[in-house]
């Protein structure tokens, strides 16, 4: 069995769209992928709005902490994801990166929470078809 790959999730505050994407992570991937997350500049506390999109879909995200992304975390990570937080994401070599232009949703209703929540869980599916073979695939090909 290889080792998990990681996954890092960076926002500004690490209370919104990185919660989200690290909630839809850890549930779509059933444990297959080490997920972390991350902000900038870490907000009190996570979105309350952001919270209840999530529930709407059977995600517990309310005990999640708004984190302090450390180089080491970065370093440490196989894919890192950025949401808005531009140069503020330290870049090293063999890491893969992606920028996911996201609408903040800090202080937005939750008809616009839900439209963002709905587009992080697109993506973390087409990133999840990526990094996690199929087992099942895998079986077919075997003599």
């Amino acid at each position: 069995m290889s080792q998990k790959s990681v996954v890092l999730f960076v926002c500004v505050h690490n209370a919104g769209r990185s919660q989200m994407a690290a909630g839809y992570m850890r549930a779509l991937s059933r444990g297959a992928v080490e997920v972390r997350s991350g902000g900038s500049e870490p907000g009190e506390s996570i979105n309350p709005i952001a919270v209840e999109a999530m529930a709407e879909e059977g995600i517990d995200i309310s005990e999640a902490v708004p984190q302090l992304m450390t180089t080491e975390s970065v370093q440490e990570s196989d894919v890192v994801i950025t949401m808005g937080c531009g140069d503020a994401c330290p870049i090293f070599p063999g890491k893969r990166y992606e920028d996911w232009e996201l609408e903040d949703p800090a202080g937005k209703d939750i008809t616009t929470v839900r439209r963002v929540r709905n587009e992080i869980r697109a993506r973390i599916e087409s990133l999840l078809a990526e990094i996690l073979p199929s087992a099942e695939s895998e079986e077919r090909r075997r003599p």
